[in-house]
């Protein structure tokens, strides 16, 4: 529509005449966009975008819709004949517009309405969680429903936990197998890594080629952590992969990293990403064109517009082969005219990316990755504030602006203490505990439990809301949930643990019923459902113990070293043991005795 209705000087000077125009930015106002979108969805019984609402003066919505054609089409009107159609009801008929505008703003507080279940806060409703995913799973491409299909870091991750805490059923069979779907069809970026947002169809070969932070960052945690599980190596290097791709094409000069790339360039969805035979031949060498036609499938006449998309369902080159096809394939692709850049760096997006690199970090023991990391962390603390030192939610040209939301507040607390788990560095702990203040103070509901989506000093809007939904990405919410869960087993306050059993009890019903929606909510209860392990690291020298530690995935562990005791508390009290590095494995504060060596810790925790 931008295109096709707002640039035009005809359309546009009507537009001007006859309203207040207001366009906003969906990722910098996400409170805005969440309210209209379900105002839309009220009104129509859709959603989507381009979203287009008519508000009254008061902010409240009245009409709305998505695409409106620059002609009439498909007995559709033109943008121009609703614009012309909206001006004359206002004018003749305000009173009832805005009667409308009044009940449906009265609908509008989204999840802020639900009141607390009295439930226990079990693993009860995780296992029905399971259960219902196992219904809906495709056992074939792997993933839930059919197209467009999406990624579902959230879903994934609740799996992999599961398997990883010795559950007995399909979880971790799921999870994998979705993993390796994904990573061989077309979503999946075979020359320069990264995953576009979602697939047009059900069995990810061709993809809505836009490539976003948020997803790459989510991802490649998820496959590290299905390597963690699995042992299988093609996992772990679809994350270094990915990961790379995020240096390479989405991090700025100051360490933060942008938030997109288009879908298209020079006006043609996938140009960038797409291959001939024809344009395959000419790059590579004979004996590498072959071994790319038997790997991707590619065919004179292409899956897409002509075109390859390349896949990787076929006989994989060996591995020396294979970066050899990609480095090529990817300086070839570098003479192409690139995809436009979304540059604007988010704290929530870049709070995902700074987890990803340091979990990555320390598990495979990477120091390029942890000093991403750390860069990004100063860059988001040092830059992403203002005068008052409050969090801000976007950064560009230099500047950072806009009060920041829960989700950014929660996902950088979550990923502060993963970079703290994975540095032993104070700095990331201490970080994080101011943020978890913060968000008791200006978003938690003392009422009815939970956390507002924005803060309690925000600017007035018609309705403040709970937004809850963990897909594509986990609600602010439910990452609050699981950080202060974290944090409360590190620092031994339970109020932490309270405020999180708060928004457990809004959503421990209906998360059950939905599970797909509610990946990371349930990723959370699952957490304070079972026994949780801290660990305690003591000593100059704990590599070889950190190394057991790191081995699995461990869903249900806290790590904490460094022997800064005054900041992270249970750190107080750990000493080593006759001048050795010595590991304590406790449970809500109470220790076994400190072991010494790996093999004797690693006992205690597989145990």
């Amino acid at each position: 529509m931008e295109r096709e209705s707002f640039e035009d000087p005809e359309t546009a000077a009507l537009m001007n005449e006859r309203f207040v125009c207001v366009k906003v930015d969906r990722e910098e106002r996400p409170d805005v966009d969440a309210i209209y979108m379900e105002a839309i969805q009220a009104i129509t019984g859709r959603g989507g975008w381009p979203l287009n609402v008519f508000l009254t003066p008061e902010q409240k919505p009245f009409f709305g819709g998505t695409y409106w054609p620059p002609e009439p089409r498909h007995g559709m009107p033109s943008w121009r004949q609703v614009l012309l159609a909206v001006a004359e009801a206002w004018d003749g008929q305000r009173s009832e517009l805005e009667a409308q505008g009044e009940q449906l703003t009265a609908r509008l507080s989204g999840a802020a309405l639900l009141t607390p279940s009295q439930a226990p806060l079990d693993g009860g409703a995780v296992d029905a969680a399971v259960a219902a995913l196992e219904q809906s799973y495709d056992a074939t491409w792997g993933g839930w429903g059919r197209a467009p299909k999406f990624p579902a870091a959230s879903v994934i991750e609740l799996l992999l936990a599961r398997a990883a805490s010795g559950s007995d059923g399909d979880e971790g069979a799921m999870a994998l197998q979705t993993l390796r779907q994904m990573a061989s069809g077309g979503i999946y970026d075979q020359v320069g890594g990264g995953f576009s947002r979602y697939a047009v169809d059900h069995t990810w070969t061709v993809p809505h080629f836009e490539k976003m932070l948020y997803d790459n960052a989510l991802l490649a945690r998820a496959y590290l952590h299905g390597w963690q599980v699995s042992g299988d190596e093609s996992l772990r290097r679809v994350t270094i992969e990915t990961l790379d791709f995020l240096l390479r094409e989405l991090r700025g000069p100051e360490g933060g990293f942008y938030s997109a790339l288009d879908a298209d360039s020079e006006g043609v969805e996938g140009k960038f990403y797409i291959w001939t035979l024809d344009e395959l031949r000419a790059e590579l060498a004979p004996e590498d064109f072959e071994a790319t036609v038997a790997w991707t499938g590619a065919t004179q006449r292409g899956n897409f517009e002509g075109a390859n998309v390349l896949e990787a369902r076929g006989d994989e080159p060996p591995a020396e082969q294979r970066e050899r096809i990609r480095a090529t394939l990817l300086a070839a692709r570098a003479r192409r005219v690139r995809p436009g850049l979304d540059d604007k760096r988010l704290t929530s997006w870049n709070a995902l990316a700074i987890a990803a690199f340091a979990d990555a970090g320390a598990v495979l023991r990477r120091d390029d990755y942890l000093t991403a990391a750390r860069t990004a962390a100063h860059f988001v603390l040092d830059e992403l504030r203002d005068d008052d030192r409050r969090l801000l939610r976007t950064w560009k040209d230099g500047r950072g602006r806009l009060g920041a939301y829960l989700e950014d507040h929660a996902f950088l607390l979550e990923a502060l203490l993963v970079l703290y788990e994975a540095t032993f560095e104070p700095e990331w702990f201490a970080a994080a505990r101011e943020l978890a203040d913060t968000i008791l103070e200006r978003f938690a509901d003392d009422a009815n439990g939970g956390f507002f989506s924005t803060a309690s000093d925000h600017e007035r809007l018609v309705a403040r809301r709970k937004d809850i939904d963990d897909a594509p990405i986990p609600s602010g919410a439910s990452s609050a949930a699981f950080g202060l869960l974290r944090l409360a087993a590190l620092s031994g306050e339970r109020r932490y643990e309270g405020a999180a059993e708060g928004h457990l009890r809004l959503l421990h019903d209906i998360a059950a019923q939905h599970p797909t929606a509610f990946g990371h909510v349930l990723r959370a209860l699952d957490f304070h459902a079972a026994p949780t392990r801290e660990v305690a690291l003591a000593g100059d020298d704990v590599a070889a113990l950190e190394r057991v530690v790191r081995e699995h995935l461990r869903p249900h562990l806290v790590l904490a070293g460094g022997g800064d005791d005054d900041i992270v508390a249970l750190m107080q009290g750990r000493e080593p043991v006759d001048g050795r590095a010595a590991a304590y494995v406790c449970e809500r504060f109470t220790c076994l005795r400190p072991v010494t060596e790996p093999a004797e810790l690693r006992a205690l925790l597989d145990g």
